[in-house]
């Protein structure tokens, strides 16, 4: 998505250890007009699929997924949560993913009541770099009885081993930007796609 692509040059900052800063148009400050235009190109690549939910995890797929649904006729977005609530029941899907940019280990969590076996399921993400997160959210759709019908990423790293792992399990993984390298000057290159 070229829009993007220009986006990340001119607002991105490369930092030490395979770090893409974006936060101030993607994952802290969010560019809506951009997110717009992010959900129109996920509509395009998955209009055709029948989707019935899209699944993200919080926090920073939230807003991509929101917005992104609204393109898909304003269909439900669930977001997987880091932690269990007290407002949420013991009737829970749960998964445990290892954060790249946190380091962390969570174990996250999505309700029996919002996925079920019929349910067409889209998993919406604002990053892939080693696919910990998708693996974690593609478990809580098989543990549903759900089908999905693939995973639209917003900026994946494909110099990271997440895309390959992800798409050698036949999984359908569209990117909308996959950065091929990012250098110790703060330069990056993206993939060309067809």
């Amino acid at each position: 998505m070229e829009l993007l692509e220009k986006k990340i040059l001119k607002d991105g900052v490369v930092k030490a250890g395979n770090v893409l800063k974006v936060d101030n148009f993607l994952n802290h400050q969010m560019d809506i007009a951009l997110f717009s235009e992010i959900g129109k190109d996920f509509y395009r690549l998955f209009g055709d699929c029948n989707v019935t939910k899209i699944l993200t995890i919080e926090a920073s797929g939230i807003g991509i997924a929101c917005v992104t649904a609204q393109s898909f006729n304003n269909i439900p977005v669930v977001f997987a949560k880091k932690s269990k609530s007290k407002n949420i029941s013991d009737n829970v899907y749960t998964s445990t993913v290892v954060s790249f940019t946190h380091g962390g280990e969570n174990d996250i969590v999505v309700s029996r009541d919002y996925l079920n076996p019929g349910d067409r399921v889209l998993i919406i993400d604002d990053f892939l770099a080693n696919g910990s997160a998708l693996e974690g959210l593609m478990s809580i759709v098989e543990q549903s009885g759900a089908t999905l019908v693939g995973a639209g990423i917003v900026i994946e790293k494909g110099f990271q081993p997440g895309g390959e792992k992800i798409r050698s399990k036949g999984v359908r993984v569209e990117s909308l930007a996959i950065i091929d390298s990012m250098n110790d000057d703060g330069s990056l290159t993206f993939r060309k796609q067809g």
